[in-house]
């Protein structure tokens, strides 16, 4: 596996794979960002991952310093993985000196995640633009825990005319059903016996759906109970939105996106599951 650390070197290499996957990360790998990984060289016969903390999607409150980061097992797990190339760049390549541009997403990047946390989908997607168009990938891959980001780049594609697929995989999980995230490490071990009740919580509504339930209000209560249960779970929101632009839903619902938002601890903890009429139980 070949490393690169600037983006004139990726640029020069480029030619050497005729169809290429995009794996982007923030390093600390898991299982899910290595499924990633599995599919791109599967569909394309060749993956890239590329590793950066991107501190424009952090505010200055939240956790760039304390991220975690364990750069030579990354390498390693991508290499072992049959990993074509990493790009690790560092700060200074990406935002030079002077650099000042910024996406707005617009309403999408608002709601949820974006209503808790400020600026961050403007982060996300210019660092996501500029991964793209450095690389070059024929499709890019991504995992479905993080769901409005899902939803934000597959919108930035579709509006900026970049010409790149974007795959989203399924949730992996652990034996228990958390949903695995380089953060889970934050949990103390009776946190983490705690944490997979967000995923039981949106199971139940989920059931609740399959047998025929529709009213949004209903389904948020319905998850929002259950979370409460938890007493050191603090809520931050409990969704039903429209799987195209994450704008909350009322009524009675087709399709929709059920995710959560907690804090356990210290730790922040986000799932979520697509509610879908059509799809089999």
């Amino acid at each position: 596996m070949k490393v690169f650390r600037t983006i004139a070197a990726v640029r020069a290499a480029r030619r050497e794979w005729p169809m290429l996957g995009l794996v982007p990360t923030m390093g600390f790998l898991h299982a899910g960002h290595l499924s990633l990984v599995a599919r791109a060289r599967g569909e394309c016969g060749a993956a890239a991952a590329s590793i950066f903390v991107n501190p424009a999607q952090f505010a200055p409150h939240e956790d760039l310093a304390r991220y975690p980061r364990d750069l030579e097992h990354d390498l390693d797990v991508l290499e072992r993985a049959g990993t074509a190339f990493a790009f690790v760049p560092d700060v200074e390549e990406i935002y030079p000196p002077g650099f000042s541009c910024r996406i707005d997403m617009g309403e999408i990047g608002a709601v949820l995640e974006g209503a808790i946390r400020p600026g961050h989908f403007a982060g996300v997607a210019t660092v996501v633009t500029k991964l793209l168009n450095i690389v070059q990938p024929d499709r890019a891959y991504f995992g479905q825990k993080d769901a409005q980001q899902s939803v934000v780049i597959r919108r930035l594609v579709r509006d900026l005319d970049l010409p790149v697929e974007i795959v989203i995989r399924a949730t992996v999980r652990e034996a228990d059903g958390l949903a695995m995230s380089s953060r889970n490490v934050y949990l103390t071990p009776e946190q983490r016996q705690q944490a997979p009740l967000l995923y039981q919580a949106l199971r139940a509504a989920e059931h609740a759906y399959r047998k025929g339930e529709r009213n949004a209000a209903f389904l948020r209560a319905a998850t929002l109970e259950m979370l409460h249960a938890e007493k050191n779970f603090a809520v931050e929101y409990v969704s039903v939105a429209s799987l195209n632009n994450v704008q909350e839903l009322t009524g009675e619902i087709g399709s929709a996106l059920l995710s959560v938002a907690v804090r356990l601890g210290q730790t922040r903890l986000i799932d979520n599951i697509v509610l879908d009429g059509d799809a089999t139980p």
